[in-house]
């Protein structure tokens, strides 16, 4: 219905895929305002608290669980000693740190399978309160955003950006606060069991962060690579099965084939590269470990041979190193994942910013009788390309106006200012004498029925796509408007009947049904004016003949505003309206622009009798 805009952006893709467990080799994408679209994401956290102060205390409870449980082991080893060739045991100390190492382990387990399902609550109820404000945001544009938009764009926006805050807000806020205290704790216990072991713990963790850092920036350019090539083989695949009829009609088959093997080449190629950088990963940070481990053996064990720290604390330092250098790993792995999160939060943020379509109006409610004025209308989509100029009309209530005129001759573009989805550049249009300015647009287009060439259903039963014209409507109300149509006896001999559930775009109905229920929708609307865009174009001549008969119903005693190529359906019509360039060329009856022999003629000559005469 609306006017389309070629200049709309690419909509961007947001897939994560990498090696298994090598998360750090996603692709970053980096937000414009990190602090800002941080802070607001966090608001939306903040919306379930409880949940959140309960995760926290949780992970709290995990943390210090995993940092006892070195202690203790190490505990119970020194209470293993050799004493002049034998071996002592300190029972009582042994078993109180073995029964005290249980406890830890049952309780970290408890207490990890209530993260998990704090961690999925906190997240889905974010993502949830971010969709629904998303959706309800969504359906309050105006129609020109989505005309300058991709829906793909939006799709991926409302799916896509949404789904990576809700795995990023499950795993990252527990695995951040988790990697800070076991990072923050594990210093504070090693610093006071043996500050020289420290140290040298730190040499691993130092080869650790510059591993990281040089691995990630090699991994990072072919997973983003990668992405964007699976974007584009994705784009095809889409394109090639929505599109499937004309590739069938036009034997293009194979073309299509080759194509996707190119990309798909391509992204194997490019795959292959990403995963064995990201499977790299790995081995080195399991070789930098094991070089740690070395190193601390070996200093504590001449620490050991001076007296200077038991065997059990170099026991517990080996495992506080191991410790130490995973949260660090996963802090740099969430920092990358949160970006992405933030960036994909920022384009979520992008639409809530917009302004919605204002409902402005001060003339209240209005008994519409159905004049229509356009006085000295100029208007365009894009600045400096004028699509109306000086457009004048005047329309009486009951009358039936046909709009006429080539592709882009601005026929569509005077619905669209009528309802409102886009407002005029200059000159006003009134209704009864009203600037439709000074109308609310729920007001204005309640009174306004529109029945398209392409008709929009929804995958809902028969029944609920009537009354999609007026939801408070009767049973017998819904009957009636489908026996005005002539669509009551097609949706009779439904198998379900009124309770028929229809499939998506109503595709399990024909073209002519599918306009017939479109029409009975309107019907029950009740407007006081109609409009028609290209109602019957696509249907066949028979078909037409019954959908004819609905209009002529439809626009009984209602102000209607037909815009067609078929000249046939509109030779009745008050008034013709020839459009060329967006001004009106010449308008009359049928009989008197035939007679001024002029555009409108010629149109006439070339559809029904060849060329002019």
């Amino acid at each position: 219905m609306a006017a389309k805009n070629d200049n709309a952006p690419n909509p961007a893709m947001n897939f994560r895929k990498g090696p298994p467990g090598q998360r750090m080799a996603m692709p970053v994408e980096k937000p414009k305002n990190m602090r800002r679209t941080l802070k607001r994401l966090i608001s939306y956290i903040g919306r379930s608290r409880s949940i959140f102060f309960v995760l926290m205390a949780t992970m709290t409870a995990i943390t210090a669980c995993s940092l006892i449980s070195p202690s203790l082991q190490g505990f119970a080893i020194d209470a293993i000693t050799i004493t002049e060739g034998h071996l002592q045991i300190e029972f009582d100390k042994f078993l109180k740190m073995l029964t005290l190492l249980g406890v830890s382990y049952a309780l970290t387990s408890v207490l990890t399978y209530s993260q998990v399902l704090l961690s999925a609550k906190l997240s889905q109820t974010t993502v949830y309160t971010m969709r629904n404000d998303l959706f309800s945001k969504m359906v309050r544009l105006p129609i020109k955003y989505t005309d300058t938009h991709q829906h793909g764009d939006i799709m991926s926006r409302m799916t896509n950006d949404v789904e990576n805050i809700s795995n990023t807000v499950s795993q990252s806020i527990g695995s951040l606060l988790s990697s800070g205290l076991t990072v923050t704790g594990t210093v504070i216990i090693m610093l006071i069991r043996s500050p020289i072991l420290t140290l040298v713990s730190m040499t691993s963790i130092a080869l650790t962060l510059i591993a990281t850092n040089i691995m990630s920036k090699y991994m990072r350019k072919y997973f983003k690579r990668q992405q964007v090539i699976l974007g584009r083989v994705n784009g095809h695949a889409e394109e090639n099965i929505t599109g499937y009829k004309t590739v069938a009609a036009f034997s293009k088959e194979d073309k299509a084939c080759m194509e996707f093997r190119r990309l798909s080449d391509e992204l194997r190629i490019c795959g292959i590269k990403a995963a064995t950088l990201g499977g790299c990963m790995g081995p080195i940070m399991n070789t930098i470990g094991n070089i740690g481990f070395l190193l601390i053996a070996a200093a504590g064990g001449a620490l050991a041979l001076r007296g200077a720290i038991s065997v059990g604390t170099i026991q517990t330092f080996i495992i506080y190193a191991k410790q130490f250098s995973r949260p660090i790993s996963e802090i740099a792995n969430q920092f990358a994942q949160i970006q992405t999160a933030v960036a994909g939060a920022e384009r979520v943020f992008e639409i809530m910013d917009e302004n919605p379509e204002k409902d402005e109006g001060t003339a209240g409610n209005i008994d519409v009788k159905g004049a229509i004025s356009f006085e000295n209308i100029t208007f365009s989509y894009k600045e400096g390309e004028p699509v109306l100029r000086d457009f004048n009309l005047e329309i009486k209530p009951g009358e039936k106006v046909a709009l006429v005129g080539a592709t882009g001759s601005g026929k569509t573009t005077v619905v669209n200012l009528l309802t409102r989805f886009y407002d005029t550049d200059g000159g006003s249009i009134k209704i009864d004498g009203v600037d439709i300015n000074d109308i609310k647009k729920d007001e204005l287009r309640k009174n306004i029925a529109i029945v398209l060439q392409d008709t929009v259903l929804f995958s809902d039963s028969i029944r609920s796509n009537i009354l999609y014209g007026r939801l408070d409507a009767e049973e017998s109300e819904v009957k009636r408007a489908a026996q005005v149509s002539n669509a009551h006896s097609f949706i009779c001999r439904l198998p379900e009947g009124y309770d028929t559930v229809l499939t998506e775009g109503g595709g399990n109905l024909s073209q002519g049904e599918r306009q017939l229920l479109s029409i009975t929708r309107a019907v029950l609307a009740d407007p006081k004016i109609l409009i028609l865009d290209e109602a019957t174009s696509s249907v066949d001549t028979r078909t037409e003949l019954h959908i004819q008969k609905a209009m002529i119903a439809l626009m009984k005693n209602r102000t209607s505003i037909i815009i067609a190529h078929r000249l046939s359906t509109i030779q009745d019509a008050d008034i013709i309206v020839v459009l060329d360039g967006g001004r009106i060329k010449e308008a009359g009856s049928h009989d008197e622009l035939i007679e001024k022999r002029g555009s409108y003629y010629n149109l006439y000559k070339s559809q029904f009798a060849g060329n002019a005469t």
